[in-house]
């Protein structure tokens, strides 16, 4: 038999039949719906932190009334249909002032995470591109992380009086070394990633290297790191009420709730309680908000999910 008789044409080989698949692919959800799917913590936080917002902005059509009135004939009431969340020793209602302290706390959460962004990514970016003002930039931010921030921001609040614009220029502040340490970090690993050497060499100026190829980049663990801080900050706010060093008691927050209500926290709990409570599902949200932000903007995590 001929060597060539031994070769089986290509029209001679048997072709196994096409089957169907047992399990259809799997299509991506879209919508709503898809997204809660695939990112369950950005939505619970999201869901939490806009009913609070909207808790904060609509507290007047909310069924409360004047959070500073006193009723020294109504002081502390246990919760009831009249008062939801009791009085305090002044008569006043707490649940009015749980709502309307939503916006302090709120208010100095965004606002700190709002400024210390742009001041830290400032100065961030001048420490990772400006080789001589990176050692003094970044030796004045070290001496500030050398004290606790809630130290820093008591001794700030020391030298004004109590307000919330003072509150929140005392914790941002407080929290600027931290995201321009971040920054720098993130500078410093992409200038030397090959698509800015080839920038250079092409002759693209800074302003623009930074502008197109650095600063984009340092979005997403800015975003992550700003709920962070926006959950801290809140925590913060809280602990200068209580301690009177934050703001004044004429305006309502969870921090000055607590703080009228530690003298009396074994017989009415419920004066303590509720703004805590408030305060911790806040700041909960917020960390739901930033895990997931995390994992939805990580490359590595975003494969998986």
């Amino acid at each position: 038999m001929n060597v060539p008789d031994l070769i089986a044409r290509p029209d001679e080989f048997a072709v196994a039949p096409e089957l169907p698949d047992i399990l259809p692919p799997a299509q991506p959800r879209r919508g709503l719906l898809g997204f809660a799917r695939r990112h369950p913590a950005i939505t619970a936080g999201g869901t939490l932190i806009l009913a609070m917002l909207l808790m904060a902005v609509l507290a007047p059509w909310l069924g409360t009334v004047d959070p500073t009135a006193i009723a020294p004939g109504r002081r502390t009431r246990a919760p009831s249909a009249e008062f939801w969340f009791g009085s305090d020793m002044l008569g006043r209602d707490i649940y009015s002032r749980v709502l309307y302290g939503s916006r302090v706390s709120l208010t100095v959460g965004l606002s700190v995470a709002t400024l210390s962004m742009f001041a830290g990514l400032a100065i961030g970016l001048v420490a990772g591109c400006v080789r001589w003002a990176d050692g003094i930039l970044m030796r004045f931010m070290d001496g500030l992380m050398s004290i606790p921030p809630i130290l820093l921001a008591i001794a700030l609040m020391a030298l004004t009086r109590g307000s919330v614009g003072n509150v929140i220029l005392a914790i941002t502040v407080a929290e600027i070394p931290r995201v321009s340490r971040l920054v720098r970090s993130v500078v410093l690993s992409l200038r030397e990633q090959p698509y800015v050497d080839a920038a250079v060499a092409s002759g693209t100026r800074a302003p623009m290297i930074i502008l197109r190829h650095i600063l984009p980049n340092t979005v997403a663990p800015m975003l992550v790191q700003a709920t962070y801080i926006c959950a801290s900050a809140m925590i913060v706010e809280s602990i200068l009420s209580f301690i009177g060093a934050g703001t004044p008691p004429t305006i309502p927050s969870w921090g000055n709730i607590m703080a009228e209500g530690r003298a009396l926290w074994q017989v009415k709990p419920y004066i303590v309680f509720f703004p805590a409570a408030f305060l911790s599902v806040t700041v909960l949200a917020v960390n739901l908000l930033g895990d997931g932000l995390r994992d939805a903007l990580d490359p590595r995590m975003a494969k998986s999910l």
